[in-house]
């Protein structure tokens, strides 16, 4: 069974508009939790790069 966690970031008293992650073998997966059957598989690396992203600066 997947274990996901949600985002602290994620708002929704009811739970349901939330950003979650799980891990699975050497991938992690991510989904939105209105659209549980929908998910993104990608190895660690790539959700750092991700966040590193969406972090940065914007000119």
């Amino acid at each position: 069974m997947t274990q996901w966690q949600k985002s602290t970031y994620s708002g929704g008293a009811e739970g349901n508009e939330c950003v979650e992650l799980a891990r699975a073998d050497n991938e992690l997966l991510l989904r939105e939790s209105d659209d549980p059957t929908r998910m993104i598989r990608l190895p660690p690396v790539a959700l750092t790069a991700l966040l590193q992203r969406l972090r940065a600066p914007r000119p």
